[in-house]
């Protein structure tokens, strides 16, 4: 696959992006194994079934079939929603497909009713949250696997 370079001057997100986003569509364990397994080192092939069932919305993009890129929404059943597991193919990166997801998913959180949208993420994807519209905020994490 050709990666299309951004014009001068241009972020590389601007780069319009043409991958097919879908809201909620069937996804196989395998094929999103596959795009988890190349985007995050260390991934171990899981049952996304749990996960799905329990989600408000989810948004996955194909690119000639081949799925490219994810992000689910969880709900609290209120006014709270959060962003979680935004995965892009390291082959489909820089491009805007990320961010198109999470804006993606955001319409779906509002259209479900949520009122509020949380996402966690590490330090190094501050300006890719803030291009989602993403505002900093204070807030903590525990983790519970004794890390």
């Amino acid at each position: 696959m050709t990666r299309t370079n951004p014009p001068p001057g241009a972020e590389p997100d601007d780069v319009p992006d043409d991958a097919a986003l879908a809201l909620r569509p069937d996804l196989t364990d395998d094929e999103l194994n596959e795009l988890f397994d190349a985007a995050w080192p260390g991934h171990r092939p899981t049952s996304f079934e749990p996960v799905l069932a329990r989600s408000l919305a989810w948004v996955a993009a194909r690119r000639a079939g081949r799925l490219v890129g994810f992000v689910n929404v969880a709900g609290d059943g209120g006014a709270h929603a959060f962003v979680l597991d935004t995965t892009v193919h390291p082959d489909e990166q820089r491009r805007g497909l990320g961010v198109r997801l999470v804006r993606a998913a955001a319409e779906a959180a509002r259209a479900s009713g949520a009122v509020w949208l949380h996402v966690d993420f590490e330090p190094h994807l501050t300006s890719f949250y803030a291009r989602c519209g993403f505002r900093p905020t204070a807030a903590g994490v525990m983790p519970l696997d004794g890390s």
